[in-house]
């Protein structure tokens, strides 16, 4: 006689499936933080092959036929708690997904991936987008095969952006994007009308030690812990995490440019301080996982600009910054020093943007993504409709195709749907923001004399603790009353840049 399994034995079988899971990717993470840190040049042929050989023992793993009946299973159990259901609901709809995907598809898509990227570089060296225009169609054709495959009830863009931000849609985001143009406009035009500030004095001989161990003193003070992380340099400033207890930073020090160094540490550390902030005891299972890409950024975000380039943050800081480079910033007064690191300034590039033109930046790529997989655009007009919504929206002349379409990797990859999450990353930012510093009293107080626990606390309980238990939009409601809303980011930037600039006075 067979006897069947109790609720608790099956729960405990699929947490150390999704657990061996989490190991193999977490060490290829392992891997590939190394390779990004301290690999010898000589090791990088292998350690390609190394990361592919455990990525395809991860997705075996985790399309195995024997997690889908365990997971079938405990879906019909009804004596497990709310997050254990969460839990394997989640699991078995990432399973039901990884399982839509024909073989033949997932490896038509890597060689695709892999023929694009060399093709994005070659164009990139030859600042000539035509180099790339024909790998970069095929690759918009098996996107739009891919939402064929993974289906869905709106646009065909819903299904990627479901990829990287679940619950988004067209319809969410270009009204999202319209409230960007009719709003955030405005305040750019007045902007642009006023007397720039000052920055040559950012642009100094910045040693990197004294540069190095101020990010490390910021760091500390925001509250990542350093037992459990590490910082280190790299040519991109990124996070990665192997689980909460093991959450590391790097960054990127140019000595000719201190901002570069202090925001992508800020930055770095919100990201990190997530991590560090997930349950430890849900390890492996999706409960211990950030909640989206989004929600990720936005607290990247927030720590970066809502709390970083805020006036308070640096009447603690400034005072140790002046001391570490007093040839540079002794006889700059403080308020210099805001409005140079607040500078509001139209350009090429995105990740080079400013907190305010960033936005027009990552509207330009998701008008020309819902374009291509929509089938309204075609690739090989991509040149000239970029150049023409850089000159319509941000008023500057694309100069060559390295500074305008071939700028970003993501497409090369296929990573369509992206880009929306950065600009969701900052509107979530100051709207839990604004909500933090309506429940923590005295906030603004603490900020300014450099203590971090109370926000960062609020953050732990409000937004971390909870993983992937909620969608972003129901997190955001859960945290503020209300679904994402622009208005709140609206607010946060004419409160700023109004008094910055003395606007409308």
């Amino acid at each position: 006689m067979t006897v069947q399994k109790t609720s608790a034995s099956l729960y405990d079988e699929y947490k150390a499936r999704m657990q061996k899971i989490a190991d193999v990717r977490n060490a290829t993470s392992v891997l590939g933080w190394d390779q990004e840190t301290y690999l010898p040049e000589k090791g990088a042929g292998f350690r390609g092959q190394q990361i592919t050989t455990l990525s395809t023992i991860a997705h075996e793993l985790s399309t195995a036929p024997e997690l889908g009946d365990l997971l079938a299973e405990l879906k019909s159990r009804t004596d497990l708690d709310d997050i254990q259901r969460r839990n394997v609901q989640l699991s078995a709809e990432d399973y039901e997904k990884q399982r839509k995907y024909p073989a033949s598809f997932v490896a038509e898509l890597s060689t695709a991936t892999n023929t694009s990227y060399h093709a994005w570089i070659k164009s990139r060296k030859e600042k000539d987008f035509s180099v790339f225009e024909g790998p970069l169609a095929k690759m918009v054709e098996l996107k739009k095969q891919e939402t064929r495959i993974l289906g869905y009830t709106g646009h065909p863009y819903d299904a990627l952006l479901d990829e990287y931000e679940k619950g988004a849609d067209v319809a969410m985001l270009d009204a999202i994007f319209r409230d960007v143009r009719q709003s955030l406009l405005p305040l750019l035009q007045q902007i642009a009308l006023q007397t720039p500030p000052d920055r040559k004095f950012l642009n100094r001989l910045y040693p990197k030690d004294q540069q190095w161990q101020f990010g490390i003193d910021i760091l500390k003070a925001m509250g990542y812990d350093f037992g459990a992380g590490r910082q280190d340099v790299s040519e991109h400033p990124f996070t990665t995490s192997f689980n909460p207890r093991d959450v590391r930073v790097t960054t990127r020090i140019d000595e000719q440019d201190l901002g570069n160094m202090t925001w992508s540490c800020i930055h770095e550390g919100g990201h990190a301080l997530y991590e560090q902030g997930l349950p430890v005891e849900q390890y492996g299972l999706p409960c211990g996982e950030a909640a989206s890409l989004g929600i990720h950024e936005s607290q990247s975000r927030l720590w970066e600009n809502n709390v970083g380039r805020s006036l308070i943050f640096w009447q603690k800081h400034y005072g140790h910054l002046q001391g570490l480079f007093r040839a540079n910033l002794q006889a700059v007064p403080i308020m210099d020093f805001y409005k140079a690191i607040n500078q509001v300034q139209p350009s090429l590039i995105r990740t080079e943007a400013d907190e305010l033109t960033y936005h027009f930046h990552v509207m330009i790529r998701y008008e020309i993504e819902k374009g291509l997989i929509g089938g309204e655009l075609q690739t090989k007009d991509l040149r000239d409709i970029w150049n023409k919504y850089y000159l319509d929206y941000l008023g500057v002349k694309v100069t060559d195709d390295m500074h305008g379409v071939l700028q970003d990797i993501h497409w090369s990859h296929g990573s369509f749907g992206y880009f929306p999450t950065y600009s969701l990353g900052s509107f979530y930012a100051a709207q839990f923001h604004n909500a933090a510093r309506k429940q923590i009293t005295g906030l603004d107080s603490a900020i300014a004399d450099g203590r971090y626990d109370g926000l960062l606390l609020w953050l732990r309980d409000n937004i971390h603790r909870h993983g992937r238990y909620y969608t972003s939009n129901e997190l955001c409601e859960k945290v503020t009353g209300e679904k994402l809303n622009f208005k709140h980011f609206m607010a946060y930037a004419q409160d700023k840049y109004g008094k910055m600039y003395n606007l409308g006075a």
